[in-house]
């Protein structure tokens, strides 16, 4: 008997597919042209299919409903889950910096979950340690040609990478990364540095070792560690010297694979810039790899500056005599000069408020970490602008939430100030 895993429609696009088949909110998709489904990547890979054959359960009745794809037609399901056959694939690793690890109490569930799963990196860009995956995930990997991949590497020299990570497979990130370009897969990689583990002579053997996998390794984020008030006595964040250095050594390295490979490979985050005080590299520098850096940290402050006019002008038509800019701690130096522009050219006023994380501590920096509290507090205790402007990479939340799950109409109406939320710290880059 065929077993199939129930995947609850949400909404229904009128103009698709699936709507002509009669297909309605509520209903359940057991199938799609006699396949169990077992997650939206099935959905998308058989449903490219001209002729479609959907298998539904309404209302405790199963439903067969044929319908003929147009051209360019879409679809047109959302569901209420994109893995339809059991929980995600958690991350069977102990890092001694994994942030989940540190985080602080009573913020929103999901943020507690430590995901490591093949399908998420492939829908969404989510870092995966590679270290969980079953023979049957290689076979799928492979087969559906599930590309890109984000991989968390850290370091390419096994017993480093397994000391950083305390898992015995660990160590085997190099035949896995071989196995993926093998395979036709694109991977896109990252290395979180904590200093005297996996730094000076261990980022240069990662950088090379990766680069030698080039075409198939397309990219290396070199990232600093994020500490918070509880991560293990045994970390520190790296000092302001540090940092340089790091900066310094993996420019050193972009120049020559520029050189050798045609693009820069390994890209630093902006925060090894923003504490060494050195400007950000123009766009070409990201070799086209933008947006899809950003959740590394990487490029956000260049995006930021390349669509300041937009953002200006979304930001000047809110109005008032005088407004209130927040951010973290870390970018608010950078966005003073654009407040002073933006008043030499408009006419308002704008202050910055460097907002410090009370949730995490104040060694979180970064604007996308601010809890809804940190806002509430910094605000109450300043006498703002009519106009107060929130970036929207603090309310990513389910329906525009922070991560303490508050809204920015919530704060708002605590405050007494509405709040309006706008997408600085980069525009949309399709729009």
């Amino acid at each position: 008997m065929t077993s199939y895993f129930p995947a609850l429609i949400t909404a229904v696009d009128p103009q698709s597919v699936a709507a002509r088949a009669g297909i309605m909110p509520g209903d359940v998709l057991l199938a799609l042209n006699g396949m169990p489904l077992r997650d939206v990547i099935d959905v998308s890979i058989v449903a490219a299919a001209p002729r479609l054959s959907f298998l539904v359960e309404r209302e405790g009745q199963r439903k067969r409903l044929p319908a003929q794809r147009r051209y360019g037609e879409p679809l047109g399901l959302d569901f209420a889950e994109e893995l339809f056959d059991g929980p995600l694939h958690v991350c069977r690793n102990a890092c001694d910096f994994c942030f989940v690890a540190q985080m602080a109490p009573d913020l929103r569930p999901p943020l507690y979950v430590k995901d490591d799963d093949y399908r998420l990196s492939f829908l969404h860009g989510n870092y995966i340690s590679l270290t969980n995956l079953s023979p049957a995930d290689w076979e799928r990997i492979a087969e559906q040609a599930l590309s890109p991949l984000y991989v968390s590497v850290h370091a390419t020299d096994p017993d480093v990478r397994v000391s950083l990570m305390h898992n015995p497979r660990a160590g085997e990130i190099m035949a896995q990364l071989r196995r993926l370009v093998d395979a036709g897969i694109e991977v896109h990689t990252q290395a979180v540095l904590l200093p005297g583990r996996n730094d000076g002579a261990c980022l240069d053997r990662t950088i090379m070792d990766l680069a030698a996998l080039y075409p198939g390794v397309r990219s290396l984020c070199v990232v600093p560690v994020g500490l918070t008030r509880w991560h293990k006595p045994t970390l520190r964040p790296f000092t302001d010297a540090e940092a340089r250095a790091t900066l310094e050594q993996t420019l050193a390295h972009q120049a020559r694979l520029r050189e050798t490979l045609g693009i820069g490979f390994v890209y630093p985050s902006d925060e090894w810039y923003l504490r060494a005080g050195e400007p950000v590299p123009p766009l070409t520098a990201y070799d086209d790899l933008l947006p899809a850096l950003v959740e590394n940290g990487v490029g956000m402050v260049r995006l930021f500056m390349e669509w300041w006019p937009a953002t200006q002008a979304r930001i000047a038509a809110l109005g008032g005599e005088r407004q209130t800019w927040v951010t973290g701690t870390l970018f608010a130096p950078l966005l003073r000069a654009y407040a002073r522009r933006f008043e030499a050219e408009t006419g308002i006023p704008a202050e910055v408020l460097a907002v410090p994380n009370a949730a995490f501590g104040e060694t979180v920096t970064v604007t996308g970490l601010l809890a809804g509290a940190d806002l509430l507090a910094a605000l109450a205790a300043t006498a703002t602008g009519e106009v107060i402007v929130a970036p929207e990479v603090i309310f990513r939340g389910p329906e525009g939430r922070t991560l303490d799950g508050v809204t920015a109409e919530e704060l708002g109406a605590r405050l007494g100030k509405p709040i309006a939320v706008v997408d600085w710290e980069f525009v949309d880059w399709e729009s």
